[in-house]
């Protein structure tokens, strides 16, 4: 890998690159060129080829990428090929919504504690997986006891510093802020913010404007990309 700084823009469309593989390969598709990968959901070619450049060399001249292999590489890269164990901090709504959230599994996450520090909910258990909701005091120790690398912040914005100061006690480094707050991490702790009012803001912007719109659908473009590949064949 090359010795530069990957931002985090970069990490996020590779998360994006690996969904789209997976719809791909569950379509029966082997390859995929660049340019295929870009016209069929919306990219830019030029930016999958530059941002998979920082990684390596993936791609076979005159055959494009093997897609279960760039799955591979890229599940890899971005440390899916291991386990994360999550603990969610406020078992209020959010919080149990994000515990019951299924879709974490498929990207190695599995939530196994919960914390709030209203004990008529310590003691509880939260959806058909019963995650346990411990009292927010044990942080530190739950944290070691289960293995907890990854914290979720779902605790109201006057609550979230003072959390986010007793998950990096815990020692744990990556952490999802829900609450709309700006917080305040040291060196080596990587605290990333979903606010979600300003993304509904974002969107009654675009309201605010029509404008004609591209709508990728992720389905329609993997059979179209098959009809594709079919009729290529068949031309051959």
């Amino acid at each position: 890998m090359k010795r530069e700084k990957i931002s985090e823009l970069t990490t996020n469309r590779l998360s994006v690159y690996l969904r789209c593989l997976n719809d791909l390969a569950a379509a029966g598709i082997k390859t995929v060129s660049s340019q295929e990968l870009a016209e069929q959901f919306n990219f830019n070619s030029a930016q999958i080829r530059k941002d998979l450049g920082y990684f390596g060399e993936f791609g076979v001249r005159g055959v494009g990428y093997f897609i279960d292999d760039l799955r591979q590489h890229l599940t890899k890269i971005l440390g899916l090929d291991k386990p994360h164990r999550v603990g969610i901090v406020g078992a209020g709504r959010l919080g149990t919504a994000l515990a019951n959230y299924n879709g974490l599994s498929k990207s190695n996450f599995a939530v196994v504690a919960l914390f709030d520090n209203d004990q008529k909910k310590v003691g509880q258990h939260v959806g058909p997986d019963r995650i346990p909701v411990f009292d927010s005091k044990k942080i530190a120790k739950v944290v070691r006891d289960e293995g907890i690398d990854v914290c979720v912040i779902a605790v109201p914005a006057r609550a979230a510093q003072r959390v986010l100061n007793q998950i990096m006690a815990a020692d744990v480094k990556a952490i999802l802020n829900f609450a709309p707050a700006a917080l305040t991490a040291r060196l080596g702790v990587k605290v990333k913010t979903v606010d979600l009012t300003t993304s509904l803001e974002s969107l009654s912007y675009f309201l605010a404007r029509p404008q004609t719109s591209r709508v990728t659908n992720a389905g329609r473009a993997v059979m179209q990309f098959k009809e594709s590949a079919a009729s290529s064949r068949r031309d051959s």
